[in-house]
């Protein structure tokens, strides 16, 4: 096998020269995107586009960090903000209506715990899958083979290790569940407050219950 068929497998594999000629296509991907005009929204979505290969209503806020784009797989809405890093060694499949707050991290990448092992230059990718309608939080760090759940909030700050279920409030390092996420919860805003009427007649009018 080659190093990009085991790296694909999830399996141990080198960074060859194959692997970084991919690489390398990328990063003149992230060159534009990083340093294009910050108002020029459409633009900013093209590349994005192109970046990840497919796209419905997805947007990034630069700088933006990956190591190869083709491997991240977004839904529809998708919105990262300011400076995300995203190491799509393996798979980052992501659902709909996922929105990151700045400085969010998802590594898929990952190296032998012993030093000799790890000194051989051989590393691994394991896919993470986020699910529809999650919030991640800022300076959130979700590490290799993590699986989030639908309908999840994960507190700013989180180092995320294990899997998450659907629809939970999750937060801490380790990240760990706080609660289930209830009807009680549709008319919130922040902590105890509650939408003013203007806006909650708003939502009603336009979304489904």
């Amino acid at each position: 096998m080659t190093n990009k068929q085991r790296r694909d497998a999830q399996m141990a594999y080198i960074s060859d020269s194959d692997v970084f000629e991919e690489q390398k296509i990328c990063r003149e991907k992230l060159q534009k995107l990083n340093f294009m005009n910050r108002s020029d929204f459409d633009g900013i979505a093209e590349v994005i586009k192109d970046l990840f290969g497919k796209s419905d209503g997805a947007f990034v806020n630069p700088p933006f960090y990956c190591d190869y784009g083709k491997h991240i797989e977004v839904g529809k809405n998708f919105f990262a903000n300011y400076n995300c890093t995203i190491l799509d060694v393996a798979r980052v499949v992501i659902g709909d209506n996922c929105q990151m707050a700045p400085n969010v991290a998802i590594y898929t990448a990952g190296h032998p715990i012993h030093p000799i092992s790890r000194n051989s230059t051989y590393e691994y990718g394991k896919e993470v899958t986020i699910g529809d309608n999650v919030w991640i939080g800022g300076n959130t760090v979700i590490c290799p083979g993590v699986h989030i759940g639908n309908n999840v909030v994960i507190g700013a700050g989180s180092v995320v290790t294990k899997d998450i279920p659907d629809w939970v409030i999750a937060a801490g390092n380790p990240c760990s569940v706080i609660r289930k996420i209830t009807d009680n919860d549709k008319r919130k805003l922040f902590r105890n407050e509650e939408f003013d009427d203007e806006a909650w007649n708003d939502i009603i009018n336009r979304m489904e219950f």
